[in-house]
């Protein structure tokens, strides 16, 4: 019989429960006991949803109260020094600790670094290491849930973090050293726990080795072996998972590793699904992650049982079905979606619905596709109806894409000499402040939002009220002193969904939810036909802000890349050709808010990198085409339009060649929470434009003090001559409360003084 199970599935809830019953806890509003309790209603239902299915093997130790990198780091004791983390204190406040800087009562401290999950828009905790680093078996929660399932009649698998990703992904702040000096401390911690877990008898435990997807260095490689064989436990079946990409040069390697099985990403790495049998020994297991576990595509189930019935021949019991990687990434049950057309839901599998494909893939294999002709059907009718309907293709978006050439991807003049011009119209100070975009969404913001979109307001009402919000914004900014000034966004839902809503060939969820992280849900859009703009989204907007002010307001966009990147976007046509599509379509926007005489625009492409290849050798093409987008969508203005973009929590040292051909006037980019850690790549490279490095970070609720932003303006200032510096939070307000903003922003713009005191208030050029 095939083995179906999961990698993992959302924990958020199919309502976000998590994510409410989370900031409840941290306004004060209940206490940990109730939030417990919610935790545990969660993970009985998504076990009992994923038993539903058919699963032969459950998850566990996927569900997370914010990160499960930062679980990882609670249970092996890794709490740097700055943390005042005692064994009494409870790991949810622990956790919320280090990934916030901020939890009841404990005293604040510098949050963790958070930065991207591999090529997703997850993001997770970055551990933190130091020379000599001990580890421990700090928290026992993982056994405990294993207990909890168990007790509601579930057979599990429990799921690690593999020790040799988990060290991959962590840093070091105290000077550089090889992390690999940290296995004989680290690997009998992982004894123990595999231990803990034959005790508990535990027939399988799946040990997550996403690295094996990347280039690794020699010794790295090298690792795994002397790793995994002090790993072994008789009794004990390890599931080596691998997943966001082929193994590539790591496929002999993965093969040969001394597990009981392994898994493989079938839907990147389908191509290598051969190779691996071949070189697999007969006696393991192999997963196959067929179902994709990154969009919302409903699978094709005749074409996947075609690849999978003859190696079912071949494997027998040993061919074990899953999703491609964990259903994190995914929203949890298309049934909540009743307001989308039935067209376009008889397209879609959410979580829950992918675990039924697998349900229908391996009843097919171990009974014959008769036993589930119905099912069958369904799904064949639906990927029929995709290829064919006639939403999906327009002629004249096609035809507007092949019309691109190279004049549109530049600007008319270099920046040293366009800069010139902007400095005459924009009179700006040395160090000018401004902010990412956003400001604070009250509660009353998102009711009137809410109101107007169920129709209880009319369209003149929500206008009104929106533009009074926009009023009371730009009279803050100007009163605490802000160089340039935003609207504040206060009609946008999220940055990416707020304009695909105003596109053609986007389509919107009302629960479509997944985790960006903690408590930060999005609801990214689907793209599922060609795309162009019917009218201006923004202008009057932005027009109206600049109306009240005589100071420049940036008109404010999401850049291609991004709108991209952080939606589902279609599979059956290049993501390259779709990401044009949205440049042309946000190019026209540029060139009307240019008429309408907004002298700054804003193109966030706050996605950029988290779209690069997993392999360095795939860099090129995809960079090449990403920055073309970005291009196309800045270049059509005259040289006296400034053009900023904000890119935020990704690793930009190795790409900053490329974020410089992007030819932005400006970028504003996260440095803080980092230790403005970006700055080493201008050791080596000059970066020729203006650049704004985040001098705050606005994920956590602590305020930055006056001196220290002061401090780090003047690092900054080591690698980027002052007067091609801006002063600017890491990233937008939307999340924060108006009184953190107000006395950041305030100390922000008193730092700014005193350096422009300090080392002069006039601006060259």
């Amino acid at each position: 019989m095939t083995t179906i199970h999961n990698l993992g599935f959302p924990r958020i809830g199919a309502q976000r429960e998590l994510k409410l019953a989370v900031e409840a806890y941290w306004r004060g509003e209940t206490d940990r006991d109730r939030l417990l309790e919610t935790g545990r209603e969660l993970r009985a239902r998504h076990w009992q949803q994923q038993a539903d299915a058919g699963l032969n093997l459950l998850p566990v130790g996927d569900f997370s109260w914010y990160d499960q990198v930062l679980d990882t780091s609670l249970m092996l004791g890794v709490i740097p020094p700055r943390f005042a983390v005692t064994n009494d204190t409870h790991p949810v406040d622990a956790a919320f600790l280090l990934a916030r800087g901020r939890a009841s009562g404990l005293p604040p401290a510098a949050a963790c670094e958070m930065t991207k999950w591999f090529d997703t828009n997850y993001h997770y905790l970055v551990p933190e290491f130091q020379a000599g680093q001990s580890f421990h078996l700090a928290d026992t929660r993982l056994f405990d849930e294993i207990i909890e399932a168990r007790a509601q009649g579930h057979n599990v698998k429990p799921v690690l973090l593999g020790p040799l990703s988990f060290l991959w992904l962590g840093k070091s702040h105290d000077g550089e050293f090889d992390r690999l000096s940290l296995l004989d401390a680290l690997v009998p911690v992982y004894q123990q726990i595999l231990e803990r877990l034959q005790a508990l008898h535990i027939e399988w435990v799946q040990i997550d080795e996403p690295i094996l997807a990347l280039d690794l260095p020699s010794a790295w490689q090298r690792a795994f072996e002397s790793v995994y064989t002090r790993l072994q436990l008789r009794g004990l079946n390890k599931l080596l998972t691998v997943y966001f990409g082929p193994l590539r040069d790591n496929l002999q390697l993965a093969c040969s590793l001394p597990v009981e099985g392994l898994h493989i990403d079938a839907v990147r790495g389908a191509d290598e699904i051969g190779t691996v049998i071949d070189w697999l020994p007969d006696y393991r297991v192999l997963s196959l992650g067929v179902i994709d576990g990154r969009n919302v595509w409903r699978a094709d189930l005749d074409t996947l049982l075609d690849r999978l019935e003859p190696l079912h021949e071949r494997l027998g019991d040993r061919l074990w079905l899953a999703p491609s990687c964990s259903l994190l990434h995914v929203p949890v049950d298309l049934e909540q979606e009743t307001d989308l057309d039935d067209e376009l839901r008889s397209w879609l599998a959410f979580a829950v619905q992918k675990l039924d494909e697998l349900a229908i893939l391996g009843k097919a294999l171990d009974h014959g596709r008769a036993a589930c002709a119905e099912a069958l059907t369904r799904a064949r009718a639906a990927c029929n109806s995709r290829r064919q309907s006639p939403r999906i293709h327009r002629p004249e978006v096609r035809q507007r894409c092949e019309s691109v050439d190279a004049s549109m991807t530049q600007r008319k003049r270099p920046f040293g000499q366009r800069i010139q011009t902007q400095h005459a119209r924009l009179h700006l100070p040395l160090l000018p402040t401004t902010t990412i975009g956003s400001f604070p969404q009250t509660a009353e913001i998102r009711q009137t939002r809410r109101r107007y979109r169920q129709g209880e307001i009319g369209e003149a009402v929500y206008h009104e009220a929106m533009q009074a919000e926009i009023g009371r914004v730009i009279a803050f900014q100007e009163n605490i002193g802000l160089d340039v000034l935003v609207h504040g966004e206060p009609e946008r839902n999220d940055m990416v969904e707020y304009f695909g809503e105003q596109l053609q060939g986007f389509a919107f969820t009302r629960h479509g939810w997944v985790q960006s992280y903690g408590s930060r849900c999005v609801k990214p859009p689907i793209i599922y036909g060609d795309v162009s703009r019917p009218a201006p989204m923004t202008v009057d907007w932005i027009r109206h802000a600049q109306s009240l002010t005589q100071r420049p307001v940036k008109g404010m966009l999401t850049g291609p890349v991004t709108m991209l990147n952080w939606s589902f976007a279609r599979d059956d046509q290049p993501r390259a050709e779709t990401c044009r599509q949205i440049a042309l379509a946000l190019r026209d926007e540029v060139l009307d808010l240019e008429a309408a005489g907004i002298g700054i625009i804003q193109i966030d492409e706050a996605a950029l990198r988290e779209g690069l290849p997993l392999r360095r050798g795939d860099w090129q093409a995809y960079l090449d085409k990403a920055i073309e987008a970005f291009r196309i969508t800045a270049s059509g203005v005259v040289d006296e339009t400034q053009i900023h973009t904000h890119m935020c929590y990704s690793e930009f040292n190795d790409i900053m060649p490329a974020i410089a051909a992007m030819d932005a006037d400006v970028i504003t980019i996260e440095t803080s929470r980092s230790h403005m850690e970006l700055l080493d790549a201008f050791r080596e490279f000059e970066h020729p434009n203006e650049i704004g490095p985040g001098v705050y970070d606005i994920h956590s609720p602590n305020v930055p003090k006056v001196e220290d932003i002061v401090t780090l303006i003047e690092k900054a200032m080591q690698y980027i001559p002052i007067e091609r510096l801006w002063i600017n939070p890491d990233c937008g307000l939307k999340t924060r409360d108006w009184p953190e903003v107000e006395a950041a922003l305030r100390n922000m713009v008193s730092a700014a003084r005193i350096l422009r005191e300090r080392y002069g208030a006039e601006r060259a050029g």
